[in-house]
């Protein structure tokens, strides 16, 4: 069993049609297009498990630039995600170490690169 990566995908594409599409190269044992948690919608991109790798490979070779739902999409072996891959999420605004408003090391007012003689004052302490 394969699984394939597929991308530029459009907001229309479902489950189901991303299936059929693929079940012209082989056996689909599985086919999800990736959604927003929060609003349902399609991000673009999908994957799709082939049960063997023949079939898989038959699918990257002729569905690659093919078009689904009006959009010519992608086509590729999915690699797992290494460990650490995910983007980091600091909250607030800003954060960092650059000030902004919470979040991450920062936080309104405070400049972590001097010593301004402790607080968050916005004047340097040092004359």
């Amino acid at each position: 069993m394969k699984k394939l990566f597929v991308g530029s995908l459009a907001w229309a594409t479902t489950d189901d049609t991303l299936r059929a599409f693929f079940e012209q190269f082989g056996t689909v044992t599985k086919a999800e297009v990736v959604r927003e948690k929060e609003s349902n919608r399609s991000r673009g991109f999908g994957f799709v498990e082939m049960e063997n790798d023949e079939e898989a490979e038959k699918a990257i070779a002729e569905g690659e630039g093919k078009e689904l739902d009006g959009r010519n999409i992608t086509v590729s072996e999915s690699k797992p995600r290494a460990e650490g891959d995910r983007p980091r999420r600091s909250g607030g605004f800003g954060g960092g170490n650059r000030g902004g408003f919470g979040g991450g090391r920062g936080g309104y007012g405070r400049d972590n690169n001097r010593n301004n003689g402790g607080g968050n004052s916005f004047r340097r302490r040092e004359w």
